[in-house]
């Protein structure tokens, strides 16, 4: 996440990270013939969506928890089109990318106002500072978290009503799913409660008195190295949206889409993504199970409730009774660890992949590379020609008495092997 927040909103949030749900998606007939590998993968969206979402609880740096709460939708895009609901999970693709590329483009701006620093611990009270930024910011965060009439509670809720409608035991993935959907909402609130309610931080202040902060040595957010102005972020000149008619058209725009992005799949009303992927996915035989109306609806309505439940505990312990959190990482240590080290994967695959390639590496450069290769085969045969090369230059030594007397000794070999050989 070092990259320029409108990097990262094109990349995740609408093209790169969604490329496999669109490649299950294509590839439906194959997953149909094999039941067993598209429920194996229907599971793995559900743990993913799952685990990033609790890793996203406890992430301080802002982009990184937007970016996990990437994983987390993909997670639920990826149970849909591995278990037959293929227009729910490319509707959800498509309102992914209007909230999550708004969510990322806002938090550029909150990034630019704070001179490049990312820390949840560093922001509050950009509230009055940034009202611009704050309204997409929670019109972003209310489609993300599934609020009416928000784009994102159409579209994720219509995953979870496929679940649950085509029986079979998914009824499991899809009270999981409404778990997730817990999660997001307070995560997702956390974010937005800290960074711009409170007591205004000191960047937040000066922006109120007209003032942009500047950071005296800009670095790099991940390894803390200076970078160049002239060339890097944040170049020489500093800009936030609050402050850019282009930024606020383009974040205005996504903020729209956001809005009303979903009602051309609206259940009993309209059902323009199912019309309109009808012909891709008119040979599945899974796609046809869609849930009637009025279970879509009562899945809308669970939906809500659940957004609503989720906001109400991040403004229960982020506003309405401040040290809640605290109290709550000190009571639950263990567990605040685990998550904000990422469920330790990083170390994970630290140990299991990284530090074995490096050693294998290591041993074929030493032992296959320089002894087997530099010294046997390529080595031998150097050496090999130069030892011919150098019995050749002693013979070359350009007395011509040596050049006779060599003449004379083969002639006299050539002559006997003659005289023995005809008697």
């Amino acid at each position: 996440m070092e990259g320029p927040t409108p990097v990262s909103a094109l990349i995740h949030a609408a093209t790169m990270v969604t490329a496999g749900v669109y490649l299950i998606a294509r590839m439906h007939p194959l997953f149909e013939q094999a039941p067993t590998a598209a429920d194996v993968t229907a599971i793995g969206g559900c743990l993913t969506l799952l685990i990033a979402a609790t890793i996203a609880l406890t992430q301080t740096d802002l982009k990184r928890v937007i970016a996990y709460s990437t994983m987390s939708q993909i997670g639920y895009m990826i149970m849909a089109v591995s278990v037959g609901a293929y227009s729910a999970g490319l509707f959800h693709l498509m309102t992914h990318a209007f909230f999550k590329a708004l969510l990322f483009m806002s938090a550029g701006s909150l990034i630019g106002a704070m001179a490049g620093n990312q820390s949840l611990d560093r922001m509050s009270g950009f509230r009055k500072a940034m009202p611009f930024t704050f309204a997409c910011f929670i019109i972003g965060g209310l489609a993300l978290s599934g609020m009416p009439p928000f784009s994102g509670w159409l579209s994720k809720d219509d995953i979870i009503a496929f679940l649950d409608h085509r029986g079979g035991g998914f009824e499991i993935l899809g009270i999981l799913a409404y778990i997730g959907a817990l999660m997001t909402g307070i995560y997702t609130f956390r974010m937005i409660f800290r960074a711009f309610f409170g007591e205004p931080c000191e960047e937040a202040r000066e922006l109120e008195h007209g003032h942009l902060a500047h950071a005296d040595v800009p670095r790099n957010p991940l390894t803390g190295e200076e970078e160049d102005t002239d060339v890097g972020f944040p170049g020489p000149e500093h800009f936030v949206a609050e402050r850019e008619w282009q930024m606020k058209v383009a974040m205005g725009t996504l903020a729209l889409l956001a809005v009303i992005g979903g009602a051309i799949q609206i259940p009993g009303v309209d059902d323009g993504v199912t019309r309109f992927l009808s012909t891709t996915f008119a040979d599945s035989t899974l796609s046809r199970a869609e849930p009637s109306s009025s279970s879509a609806w009562i899945g809308l309505v669970i939906g809500a409730a659940i957004a609503v439940i989720g906001i109400t505990i991040a403004y229960t312990i982020w506003v309405a009774k401040p040290g809640t959190a605290t109290k709550l990482q000190e009571r639950f240590k263990p567990l605040y660890t685990f998550s904000y080290n990422k469920w330790y994967f990083d170390e994970l695959i630290d140990f299991l992949i990284v530090r074995p390639a490096l050693w294998f590496g290591r041993v074929t450069n030493s032992v296959l590379e320089r002894v087997v290769i530099g010294g046997g085969i390529t080595g031998g045969t150097v050496g090999v020609v130069r030892a011919g090369s150098a019995a050749v230059r002693r013979l070359q030594t350009g007395f011509l008495r040596y050049y006779a007397a060599a003449m004379v000794i083969g002639l006299s070999v050539v002559a006997l092997y003659f005289l023995i050989s005809s008697s």
